[in-house]
């Protein structure tokens, strides 16, 4: 005769398996619905402010869409970089590992987009970089990363020919953030105005975690015509005041990086930037139909002027959701869903008006 203790053990015991594969079969099947989307970007820090603002606007894609498309819900995991590389590395890791993103977005700083090459190939991981370094879409092409925003020089080299030609500058110096962006925007600035008669007599480079600008401005070379600089987030926002505070605005024009004459940044200034001149790829009060049909959105939903961030990742999260329709929601695929990308940039609308990605992934508009 079976032993009636025993009995009740094994019956329990088998429920307890019943349930845990119940609940197991539950698990996969809820993975399988739900998009999986990575951010990664600085949420503190110096760069806090653009990556918040970068995250609002895939935020704001979502929302316009209820967090779904193509019949699957969508789940946005949210990473803080900080603004270090091996945070970066360590992140990336979990999103690939324990969350099992579908796709990779986000991404600012460039030293940060360069070390994530590498893993980014190895796990074949589809993503949409924010990040701007020219050698992405050039020399260290990766068929798995495709940019939302411009490669960094880009839209330094009709800044330099303005300057040469427009504003008839001949001497200038250059002060910016000492990484690969900060680097590649002068390059692409110096080597247009240079090739228009002007020339960069001086090049200060100031460290990532600089919050004080003094010992750079005093170095300033005051026989020039102008200063282009190169700064973004709350770097942006001292330099200009410090730019101010030392007398060098209303002395020595200011032109340089439309990301640090950014909304992200001139929203913490005064007057100081006034007359500050900026080249960038979108603006607020761009007059398409698209861009006021976004600004009205993002102004009701962020209950500010949106930064040029919030513009571009808004676009990003387009282009993922409309992909995943694309392919009848098999995201799954990442080939397929590589390609669906592409082919959305080319068919949502965007506010910065109409966007095709190049050989190399980069956007042309």
């Amino acid at each position: 005769m079976a032993d009636p203790t025993g009995t009740r053990l094994g019956k329990t015991l088998a429920a307890l398996v019943l349930a845990s594969c119940v609940a197991g079969g539950a698990g996969v099947a809820s993975a399988a619905e739900t998009i999986k989307v990575g951010f990664m970007a600085p949420l503190s820090g110096i760069f806090a402010q653009a990556g918040k603002d970068m995250l609002e606007g895939l935020k704001l894609a979502f929302e316009q869409i209820g967090y779904q498309t193509a019949g699957r819900k969508i789940e946005l995991i949210d990473e803080d970089d900080e603004g270090n590389p091996a945070v970066a590395q360590a992140k990336y890791r979990k999103l690939v590992t324990q969350d099992h993103v579908h796709v990779l977005t986000g991404v600012l700083l460039s030293n940060i987009g360069y070390g994530l090459i590498p893993p980014i190939e190895r796990d074949q991981l589809p993503t949409l970089y924010l990040t701007t370094p020219d050698d992405l879409t050039k020399k260290n092409v990766s068929k798995f990363i495709l940019r939302t925003n411009f490669a960094a020089s880009q839209p330094m080299h009709p800044l330099g020919d303005y300057a040469a030609r427009v504003l008839k500058y001949k001497r200038v110096v250059t002060i910016a953030m000492d990484n690969p962006f900060g680097h590649e925007q002068i390059g692409g600035f110096q080597r247009v105005f240079e090739d228009q008669g002007g020339r960069v007599v001086q090049k200060i480079w100031a460290p990532l975690n600089v919050l004080d600008f003094a010992p750079y401005l005093t170095q300033i070379n005051r026989n020039v015509d102008a200063v282009c600089a190169v700064f973004v987030a709350a770097q942006g926002v001292r330099f200009i005041k410090q730019y101010a505070e030392y007398g060098l605005r209303g002395k020595l024009p200011l032109i340089g990086s439309g990301v640090m004459t950014d909304e992200h940044v001139i929203r913490s200034l005064g007057d100081e930037a006034v007359g500050a001149v900026g080249a960038l790829i979108w603006a607020p009060t761009l007059a398409t139909p698209a861009n006021r049909t976004y600004m009205k959105l993002a102004e009701a939903k962020v209950g500010k002027t949106p930064a040029y961030f919030t513009a571009v990742m808004y676009s990003a999260g387009r282009w993922v959701a409309e992909a995943a329709k694309i392919v009848d929601g098999k995201v799954e695929d990442r080939e397929r869903f590589l390609a669906a990308i592409r082919k959305a940039t080319e068919t949502v609308e965007d506010p910065r008006g109409p966007i095709k990605l190049d050989e190399s992934g980069n956007p042309t508009q």
